[in-house]
């Protein structure tokens, strides 16, 4: 692989992929900034630049604790339940908030 030309997020799959296993963020970003060989500037903007772009691309896992993975190893049956529970999460809070407001809403016209 031709880490000079290829864009960091590439590179942090790549790996991750050869490690097979998922990697404490800072670690996985530093390899990725070691691997690119390109001077930077400022540690911290680069951390966080790369971090971002991880962050944001479907080919990551954030396993929690500041591990992250490959979305391809998480079996679909994880994946499926992971969402199903973090949407009903959300609209369970939703109803709640809408059940206190209506509360508030009853108890200022009484």
């Amino acid at each position: 692989m031709d880490f000079a030309n290829s864009a960091e997020v590439d590179i942090a799959y790549y790996v991750l992929n050869k490690k097979g296993e998922g990697m404490f963020y800072k670690d996985l970003v530093m390899q990725v900034i070691d691997l690119k060989n390109k001077p930077v500037q400022s540690l911290s903007t680069a951390i966080a630049e790369i971090y971002t772009l991880i962050n944001m691309d479907s080919r990551f896992h954030h396993a929690g604790e500041g591990i992250w993975k490959l979305t391809e190893w998480i079996p679909q049956d994880v994946k499926a339940a992971s969402q199903s529970t973090s949407s009903s999460t959300a609209s369970s809070k939703s109803a709640q908030r809408r059940m206190r407001l209506l509360e508030d809403i009853q108890e200022s016209a009484h």
